[in-house]
């Protein structure tokens, strides 16, 4: 690990479009930057989602020729362009 990355996995690039869900915020659209085994970075452009780490989400991959399953993920990162957020059975 180099600096304050306490990453643990290997992040892959990837751009998808995921529904997110948050009780309180609403669902809201977003495109994926990247993923690993842990967990997806999603990219916030000018859609008002603030969210608080540690809050629960629900996530689901859109545009698949079948409905993907919806994931259980936990904010756990926040930046000026988007959220980390971590599958909750981690």
């Amino acid at each position: 690990m180099v600096g304050n990355d306490r990453r643990v996995h290997n992040r892959t690039a990837m751009s998808a479009k995921v529904r997110v869900t948050h009780e309180e915020l609403g669902e809201f659209v977003f495109s994926t930057r990247d993923i690993s085994d842990g967990g997806v970075f999603v990219v916030v452009d000018t859609e008002p989602f603030e969210p608080s780490i540690g809050d629960q989400v629900q996530v689901q991959v859109q545009g698949l020729p079948v409905p993907a399953p919806v994931l259980d993920m936990v904010v756990v990162r926040k930046t000026n362009d988007g959220f980390g957020l971590q599958f909750a059975d981690q």
